[in-house]
């Protein structure tokens, strides 16, 4: 049996973090106990801690933040984008201290318990984040007992037996199991969410951008104050694991909603009679995913009705044009991402989530790369000519992170005949 790497148990230990190489990291455990398996990978956003453990494209993942103070909030139930977290488990600087906001209900290392989510105090996340930088993201185990007791060497052979996340196709663990009307839109303090029932008093989104402003007016006629019109296009949305705020910006932007599971076929979706069709974000492999799902994705391309494709989404899209997708080194997790728009050279800062992208060496004719990074140079969005097939790695519905691409939503919506 192969044995971690030395490292002694410091006085107060509780928790620990042992990599598939035999690195061992200890800390401090809070949340839940146990231990968990996952690929280890790091977060750079400053807010929104909440929203990350609850996005789905994080299942089988362990996140190290990169900010030091996580939980100074605390939780509360309107900041979830899924009904349950998915990341496995969190790695943070500093202890989770009392929250500190009129909006929470419950501190965030109750929060974790209560969900069954473990959490790991204490550790240099620099350093952490260093090592995954320069050698990759790693898979590993994140366990916690309160009396400090570990078997490090079962734990690493736990961490040495996860296959990792290249070729795991993750999407159908975490696909809603029946098709659901979506109804609600943003969130607006003092009201919460817009819901069918207090539409008529929710306060209208303004917009400085003239763009917005001329898609704004198109979308929900002359009466700005008031309500989208009642004949609104109709969206049927794949969830491959999707982020609750991207059915909330497209209801914002005037459509009906309707969500189907991962595994749909193309019957499925059709006898809906979709005005156009959203690929949501996801966890795991492209490619591992897309076996089932590229097929009806071309075939839905093929009807010539608009599809948008965001983050897993996007990279299937990719696939069913022809592209291939690749793992990265490291990946793009944060809310601080400067990516181009090439066709006027704007820059939007986004908020990320990605393991995976679509090679833009392997865009095919047809296929025109719209967005890059500024970070690494690797696409950031696609479009098919005609304009009515497109895709964004990034998370323009934000949730944690700027706002600067929610246009995106009202492009697309803007495009349903």
């Amino acid at each position: 049996m192969a044995d971690a790497k030395p490292n002694p148990a410091p006085e107060g230990a509780t928790g620990v973090l042992v990599l598939a190489d035999g690195t061992v990291v200890w800390g401090r455990g809070f949340g839940a106990e146990g231990s968990a398996v996952g690929e280890v990978c790091f977060n750079t956003a400053m807010t929104g801690y909440q929203e990350i453990m609850t996005d789905p494209s994080y299942a089988a993942q362990i996140v190290t933040f990169t900010f030091p103070h996580i939980g100074n909030v605390g939780a509360n139930i309107e900041d979830e984008e899924s009904q349950n977290p998915h990341a496995v488990g969190c790695i943070v600087r500093e202890d989770v201290t009392n929250e500190s906001n009129f909006r929470s209900t419950q501190r965030f290392d109750q929060w974790l318990k209560a969900n069954g989510r473990i959490g790991l105090a204490g550790v240099d996340t620099r350093a952490l984040t260093r090592l995954i930088r320069l050698n990759g993201a790693p898979n590993g185990v994140i366990a916690h007992n309160a009396g400090g007791e570990f078997d490090l060497d079962a734990l690493l052979e736990q961490a040495k037996g996860f296959a990792g996340l290249e070729g795991m196709d993750l999407a159908k663990d975490v696909s809603c199991r029946q098709l659901y009307e979506w109804g609600d839109g943003l969130w607006r303090l003092g009201f919460g969410y817009e819901t069918p029932e207090n539409s008529s008093s929710f306060p209208r989104r303004r917009e400085s951008s003239s763009h917005r402003s001329e898609m704004d007016s198109r979308l929900r006629g002359n009466d700005d104050e008031g309500s989208p019109a009642p004949d609104k296009p109709h969206v049927v949305a794949l969830d491959f694991g999707t982020k609750r705020n991207i059915f909330r910006h497209l209801v914002a932007a005037g459509a009906r909603v309707t969500v189907l599971p991962a595994t749909s076929s193309f019957e499925d979706v059709m006898r809906h009679e979709p005005d156009g069709i959203f690929l949501s974000n996801g966890p795991g492999d492209p490619a591992a995913t897309g076996e089932y799902a590229v097929p009806v994705i071309r075939q839905l391309i093929d009807t010539g009705k608009p599809v948008f494709g965001i983050c897993l989404g996007h990279q299937m899209l990719g696939l069913a044009m022809g592209a291939k997708t690749v793992k990265m080194h490291q990946g793009h997790r944060g809310a601080n991402h400067p990516v181009q728009r090439k066709e006027d050279g704007r820059v939007e800062i986004t908020s990320m989530n990605h393991g995976f992208a679509v090679d833009i060496d392997t865009l095919p004719e047809g296929v025109t790369a719209t967005h890059v990074s500024l970070f690494d140079g690797s696409l950031c969005g696609l479009e098919m000519d005609g304009g009515r097939v497109f895709g964004v790695q990034y998370h323009p519905e934000a949730s944690p992170g700027p706002q600067d691409s929610a246009y995106l939503f009202e492009k697309f919506v803007g495009a349903l005949s």
